[in-house]
């Protein structure tokens, strides 16, 4: 028996879901390279490595399971102006959807230039592009149909689908670009602000035999730290992103508890909470020690959805590596992911 319907709706799921939405963090503010390229660079250290996990909806077929590597580190260090940063990166994302039905790999080259505003390089404009190079790959043989059930509800192959044993690959450059402000009133706080556009050359895709235009991701986002006590600081953020007709608000902050006393070197617990608009209450846990941060996520839905998902939207592990100057200088206030 063809199951057409099923084929259509099937496809239908993959052309929306890329049509859409970019694949995204809860944790977004400790993704800096899928954010905003202009982040490349902006940050109190020589060198930044940081990497993300997401698996999102595990009990709908292990539906998004998304990771991140990536590398920047400001350069040109003592031929700029003393308060100007230089920054290049490299990024590696890596996306499996519906269980590997569809998979996206993703490298990605970015560099910014932060110019600094006031003598004390305490407000800084900066601006990033950033250049990707996508590879993604539909394994139909990977897709199940209703003529393949057996009785004793196990699957059989193939199917008679023209899609059973197809695998069907795209390749594309992209482009992106992005520009933060990032500024401080006492030295010891920050506050940021910025905007971002992903495909910007509008690339295009073709899995089934018809072109589609993967259209501009539009994010606009902020936040900041503050301190409130001897010991405590409060880490706020959030961002808006669009996409074609999807869109998505998150909203949270976290307080910092230092146990050791050290404000530029501190061991500090985070505890807080974001939440993404109409879907999912998001806690979150971290830990800084060293030149290591190391947070994590657990997406409760509270949308209609959390009747399939169980509530279960989805763990997330954030792992971010900063080597500090070893000269003992007093550093510029930066964003702090």
């Amino acid at each position: 028996m063809r199951t057409a319907t099923l084929i259509l709706l099937t496809l239908g799921l993959f052309t929306t879901a890329l049509k859409a939405q970019d694949p995204h963090f809860s944790q977004f503010f400790a993704s800096p390279l899928t954010l905003n390229p202009a982040y490349t660079g902006k940050f109190n250290g020589t060198v930044r490595v940081s990497g993300n996990y997401r698996d999102q909806w595990p009990e709908i077929s292990k539906a998004f399971v998304t990771s991140t590597l990536a590398l920047d580190a400001p350069i040109f260090k003592g031929k700029l102006n003393s308060n100007d940063t230089w920054g290049v990166g490299v990024m590696a994302l890596t996306d499996r959807t519906a269980n590997g039905i569809l998979n996206s790999n993703f490298i990605s080259v970015s560099t910014a230039y932060h110019k600094a505003l006031d003598e004390d390089g305490f407000h800084q404009l900066g601006v990033g592009f950033q250049g990707s190079y996508a590879s993604k790959r539909l394994d139909g043989s990977q897709l199940n149909f209703e003529n393949e059930l057996a009785l004793d509800g196990t699957w059989s192959n193939p199917s008679g689908e023209s899609i059973d044993n197809t695998r069907i690959g795209v390749h594309y450059f992209d482009f992106n670009a992005g520009v933060i402000y990032s500024g401080s009133t006492t030295g010891d706080n920050n506050f940021y602000g910025g905007v971002s556009v992903y495909h910007i050359n509008r690339p295009q895709e073709n899995f089934t035999g018809g072109y589609y235009t993967l259209q501009p991701r539009v994010t606009i986002h902020g936040g900041g730290y503050f301190p409130t006590g001897e010991n405590t600081t409060l880490h706020v953020s959030a961002q808006h992103s669009r996409q074609a007709g999807a869109f998505e608000t998150l909203v949270g902050g976290a307080l910092a508890l230092t146990l050791n006393g050290d404000f530029d070197k501190p061991t500090s617990v985070y505890l807080g909470s974001w939440y993404r608009l109409k879907d999912a209450l998001i806690p979150y846990l971290g830990l800084e020690w060293n030149d290591f941060r190391l947070g994590a996520t657990y997406d409760v839905n509270t949308s209609s959805l959390k009747t399939a998902s169980q509530r279960r939207g989805g763990i997330e592990i954030s792992l971010i590596y900063i080597k500090r100057h070893s000269d003992g200088r007093k550093d510029i206030p930066c964003p702090k992911f």
